[in-house]
């Protein structure tokens, strides 16, 4: 645990680290502010959440992971997972389920599965992300354009009610929308060091407040007229100007005024969500550092990173904040302006702090389609629309039922279902071809290392791992054994594994060819799997069993058992 922190004292805090650090995390701060908001609205949270995930996750995490320069906060990748949970159990359920995950990212990082997450094949990774795209975006395109819809049950039925909802479109909001999605095209080109976001959420205020002056009838939605809150008697518009305060997750009261409170029923139901919520937030954790270690030159410990993360989720809920996990975006910005340790995201989640407590009236008049404008354009991205194309033109015939299976799953049913479809699908692929790459053959005579073996002794070839999937396989010639054989080899130099399946197995063919009066040598088998095998009463046996670690020790040992 905290490996990043300790490392990073070591090296990282000098004068100038601290100072490209406290720079750093000012420019990531500025990318976080909007997005953090944007992506609590989308999940169907009051901003604020947002806001505050960012700042409590953001700091916890960075100095409790094995990252050194994760952003962590809110991200699009949970959206399509907490909006039904807020829909059906509150703010209240949201928090708990995120509590949840937290405990179980934690015991997936103490239990070492680190490395296990980070080998998701890349077509699972694909279909997910462009999944969530698609959802996200078709989300924000009621408030891009104003329209005047609800947007309930499946992913077909919200697209249905869309589309018989544009005739209520409103010109003036998908222009505000417009030009802020414009702005955040056109921006980047420019090569300026001040954040897209900024600008294009600017630009949308001021167009709105413009648009206002026509005429006096005017209203536009946004973050203001949108949301209100109450705290401790005080009531108002938009974001409370108001520190994170401290309360236990199902006492929360959400939107619809209610608590869920604590319950086993609520703990039961919420369990698949939570599951859902932890292995997203592994996935994406792991390869945002992943993506880091390629642009810093540093290594991140995949443990020590879950483990973090799930501290962080289990200490955010109980000051408001939604489930989090490291963005690959805001990780980028934050390498790029020089970020190189922890320091970083906690300036990053400190000037978030400030903007609540100074900026709080401010940010209330931004309009909600300048919010959808930025959701779609985080969409976009995370689509990755040109590798799922890509993927479709070139991978092979399994990769993509894989790709398509997870993008659908997601789309169409919900991201329980396609997790749990998706990392099932990841087992079966990574079965299947270490099944292939499992061999066990029958070696000529004729071959010129075996050329003073007497026709009597059988040598086969077994090579790869001895597993489930693999074992018999391997092994299923040596159960038709030639009349004239009175000794088979059984050369395993190259077997890596061998699991309770394959041990099965061995202890079958032994009694098989004792049964036939056939004596067993096992060649160069590795000392741990000799242990393994000796354990399950595969023993040496004078005439039966024999263990050897060359072939030309094998051929004396059968040529003893031939007589």
């Amino acid at each position: 645990m905290f490996s990043a922190i300790r490392s990073s004292l070591k090296d990282e805090f000098t004068p100038s680290g601290i100072q490209a650090n406290l720079l750093a995390g000012l420019t990531v701060g500025v990318i976080a502010l909007p997005l953090s908001m944007a992506l609590a609205i989308a999940s169907g949270v009051a901003p604020q959440h947002g806001l505050y995930t960012a700042i409590v996750a953001g700091i916890v995490i960075a100095l409790s992971g094995g990252s050194r320069v994760n952003i962590s906060g809110p991200t699009a990748a949970f959206v399509v997972v907490l909006l039904p949970i807020v829909q059906q159990y509150g703010l209240g359920g949201l928090l708990v389920s995120g509590f949840m995950a937290g405990v179980i990212l934690v015991l997936m990082g103490l239990l070492r599965l680190g490395r296990l997450i980070e080998i998701v094949p890349y077509p699972v990774t694909v279909g997910f992300t462009a999944g969530i795209g698609v959802v996200i975006a078709t989300l924000q395109i009621k408030d891009f354009l104003g329209l005047e819809a609800t947007l309930e049950g499946h992913y077909h039925d919200k697209l249905l009610a869309l589309v018989r909802a544009l005739p209520t479109l409103d010109w003036k909001e998908a222009l505000i929308g417009l030009l802020t999605f414009t702005v955040l095209l056109v921006w980047p080109k420019l090569k300026t060091r001040v954040p897209a976001h900024l600008v294009a959420l600017l630009a949308g205020s001021v167009a709105a407040w413009l648009l206002s002056l026509l005429g006096g009838d005017y209203t536009v939605a946004t973050i203001g007229t949108r949301f209100q809150y109450e705290v401790d008697g005080v009531t108002g518009s938009g974001i409370p100007p108001f520190l994170p305060g401290f309360g236990l997750p199902w006492e929360q009261i959400g939107l619809s005024g209610v608590s869920p409170g604590l319950s086993f029923g609520l703990i039961n139901n919420l369990l698949a969500p939570a599951m859902t919520i932890a292995v997203l937030g592994a996935l994406e954790s792991l390869l945002c550092a992943t993506v880091a270690d390629g642009m810093s030159g540093r290594k991140h410990n995949p443990d020590d990173e879950l483990i973090g993360q799930g501290l962080g989720n289990m200490i955010v809920p109980l000051f408001g904040g939604i489930p989090a996990t490291a963005a690959i975006a805001r990780t980028a910005a934050n390498i790029r302006a020089g970020g190189s340790s922890p320091l970083s995201s906690v300036i990053h989640g400190l000037f978030i702090l400030a903007a609540i407590v100074w900026l709080a009236g401010l940010l209330a008049y931004i309009p909600m389609a300048s919010m959808a404008a930025l959701l779609l354009m985080v969409a976009w991205n995370m689509s990755e629309a040109r590798h799922f194309v890509r993927t479709l033109k070139i991978a092979p015939r399994d990769d993509i039922v894989t790709l398509l299976t997870c993008f659908l799953l997601t789309v169409l049913f919900d991201m329980t279902v396609a997790v749990a479809v998706g990392m099932g699908l990841a087992a079966m692929l990574f079965i299947r071809r270490s099944i292939i790459f499992t061999q066990g053959s029958r070696v000529s005579h004729e071959a010129a290392h075996l050329l003073d073996f007497p026709r009597q002794v059988a040598v086969y070839d077994i090579n790869g791992p001895l597993f489930f999937g693999s074992a018999q396989k391997a092994l299923k010639n040596l159960t038709d054994i030639t009349p004239e054989v009175r000794v088979v080899v059984l050369d395993m130099s190259e077997v890596t594994l061998i699991d309770m399946s394959a041990i099965v197995a061995m202890e079958s063919i032994v009694k098989n060819l004792d049964r036939h009066n056939v004596g067993l040598i096992i060649n160069n088998l590795q000392p741990r799997m000799i242990l393994k095998l000796r354990r399950a009463g595969v023993r040496t046996r004078k005439g039966e069993v024999q263990f050897s670690r060359s072939l030309d020790e094998a051929l004396e040992q059968a040529r003893v058992m031939l007589v």
